[in-house]
C-alpha cells in the first residue's frame, strides 16, 4: 500500500535506520529546527553580529554539503552490493542510484547523478579538497570547479594535484581562480590527457535551450571556443554594419535577431515557421480576451495576448494544435490541422504531462510509459499513459522501483502518480494544472 504523501514527505523503509542512525536524524531534525527558528527569535543585533552569522551560516551549508557527500558515497556503495546479492545484471550495475538521491534532494536524476559522480570524486580522489569542505572552509561550488577541473586525470595523478591545490590555500581562492589553479596543475601534471580531454569534449558539441521568465528562452551552443569565438565575431560585425546603416534596433538585438535568421534561412527573424500547441479552457473560445494564459508546449504558461500575436504577425507558415480542457482543468478534447502528428492519446498526454512525470524530473519527454506494464495487461489509454524521459523509463524496470496511479486521473479525482524506490520510498507527481 503506497501512503499518499507529498513529494517533500517521503515514506520511510520499514527496516528504518539502526539506533545511531536514528540520533544522527534526530540531531539533524534539531538543527533544522534550530535553524528555522533564527529569523523569529530575534532581538537587538549589531551588523557586526549578522555579518559573523552570515559567514558562520556559510560555513554550515559547506559542511553539511560535506557530510551529504559521505552519505551519498556509503549509500551508492551499499546499493550495489544489494544489487549484485539480488542477481541485477552486471551491465546495468548502479543503475537507479542516482535516481534515488535525486529523489531525496528534489533534483532531477541528471542532477543526481552529477551530485553521486562529485561525491565519489571528492571521496575517493580529492581528499584535502574534501577535507575543507567537511570543515566548512570554501563552498560546495569551489569544491565542484576543483572536480571539474581535474576529471580528466587518473586517480593517482589527481590526488597529486589535489595535494598541490592545497599548499595554494585554496580557501583563500575566489572560484574562479580556484578553478584556474586547478586546471593549471592538472595541465603540468599530465600535458597529454589535457590534449585528449579537449578532443573528446569537442564531440560532446551540442545546442540546448531552456525556459526563460518574461515569455524568453536561452538558447545555449557548447562549442569549440575558436568556432564559439568566430561565431560571436560574425555576428558583432554584421550588427556593426547595420547600425552604421541607421537600423533603429541596439547592437544586442540586432546580433540576436541575425543568428535566428542566419540558422532559420528567414528574411525577417519574427517570420517563424511555427507549430503552436495550445492548452486552453472552453471559454476562452468564446472569450479569447478574457485573462487566462494559453499553456505553450516546451515552454509552459504564456500571456494569451502573446500566443495571439505570434499568430498573427509571423508571415511564416503557422500551424495550431489546439487542446480544450473543461471548468475543473481536465483536457475534454483537441482538434489539429497538422495531419502527421502522432496518436491523439500521445498528443493528449503531452499535453497534459508536459515534461518528464517522474518527480523534480525536468527533462523533456521522449517516452510513453505504460503506468501499469503493458505485459501486466495494462492499457494503452489516457488514465494507464505518463510521459517521462527515456532514463525516468529505463529505470523503472529494476528491481524493487513501482509505477502507481492513485486514483483514475479523471474528474473529479487528480491526476497523481506515485513513484516507489527500493527503499520503500514513495514520492508523488502531479500533472501541471491546467489554464
Amino acid at each position: 500500500m503506497v501512503a499518499t504523501l507529498a513529494p517533500e514527505a517521503p515514506v520511510r523503509s520499514q527496516t528504518g535506520p539502526m539506533a545511531g542512525g536514528r540520533d544522527v536524524l534526530g540531531q539533524l531534525l534539531r538543527t533544522l529546527e534550530l535553524l528555522a527558528g533564527l529569523p523569529d527569535s530575534d532581538g537587538l543585533v549589531s551588523d557586526a553580529e549578522r555579518i559573523d552569522r552570515i559567514g558562520l551560516l556559510e560555513r554550515v551549508k559547506a559542511a553539511a554539503a560535506g557530510a551529504q557527500t559521505a552519505e551519498i558515497v556509503r549509500f551508492a556503495a551499499s546499493q550495489v552490493e544489494s544489487q549484485r546479492r539480488g542477481d541485477v545484471h552486471p551491465r546495468v550495475l548502479g543503475r537507479g542510484i542516482a535516481d534515488q538521491i535525486a529523489l531525496a534532494c528534489k533534483v532531477s536524476p541528471a542532477a543526481g547523478s552529477h551530485r553521486l559522480s562529485l561525491a565519489r570524486a571528492l571521496w575517493f580522489d580529492l581528499p584535502e579538497t574534501y577535507a575543507a569542505l567537511r570543515a566548512g572552509q570554501i563552498s560546495e561550488w569551489v569544491a565542484t570547479l576543483v572536480s571539474r577541473e581535474t576529471s580528466h586525470l587518473d586517480a593517482k595523478t589527481r590526488r597529486g594535484v589535489d595535494t598541490e591545490l592545497a599548499g595554494h590555500d585554496l580557501p583563500s581562492l575566489s572560484p574562479r581562480r580556484a578553478a584556474a589553479t586547478a586546471r593549471g596543475l592538472a595541465y603540468r601534471a599530465d600535458p597529454q590527457a589535457a590534449v585528449e580531454r579537449a578532443r573528446i569534449e569537442e564531440k560532446q558539441r551540442r545546442v540546448t535551450v531552456r525556459p526563460a521568465p518574461d515569455t524568453m528562452a536561452i538558447l545555449t551552443a557548447y562549442l569549440p571556443a575558436a568556432q564559439a569565438i568566430a561565431t560571436w565575431a560574425a555576428l558583432g560585425q554584421l550588427a556593426d554594419a547595420r547600425v552604421a546603416g541607421g537600423d533603429g534596433r541596439s547592437r544586442s538585438q540586432l546580433m540576436a535577431d541575425s543568428l535566428i535568421e542566419r540558422v532559420t534561412g528567414q528574411t525577417r527573424a519574427t517570420d517563424l515557421h511555427v507549430e503552436v500547441g495550445l492548452v486552453m479552457p472552453i471559454e476562452t473560445l468564446v472569450r479569447p480576451r478574457g485573462g487566462r494564459p494559453a499553456q505553450l508546449e516546451g515552454y509552459g504558461p504564456v500571456p494569451a495576448a502573446l500566443a495571439r500575436d505570434l499568430l498573427g504577425t509571423t508571415a511564416g507558415s503557422v500551424f495550431l494544435r489546439r487542446l480544450f480542457s473543461d471548468r475543473t482543468g481536465q483536457i475534454v478534447g483537441g482538434d489539429s490541422r497538422r495531419r502527421r502528428f502522432s496518436d491523439a492519446v500521445v498528443k493528449v498526454i503531452r499535453a497534459r504531462d508536459q515534461q518528464c512525470r517522474d518527480p523534480f524530473c525536468d527533462a523533456p519527454i521522449r517516452h510513453i510509459d505504460h503506468i501499469t506494464r503493458y505485459a501486466d495487461q495494462g492499457q494503452s489509454s489516457l488514465a494507464n499513459g505518463r510521459g517521462v524521459c527515456a532514463r525516468g523509463n529505463y529505470v523503472r524496470e529494476l528491481p524493487g522501483w513501482r509505477v502507481e496511479r492513485l486514483g483514475s486521473g479523471t474528474h473529479p479525482q487528480p491526476d497523481v502518480v506515485a513513484v516507489t524506490t527500493p527503499t520503500g520510498h514513495s514520492y508523488l507527481s502531479r500533472a501541471p494544472q491546467p489554464p
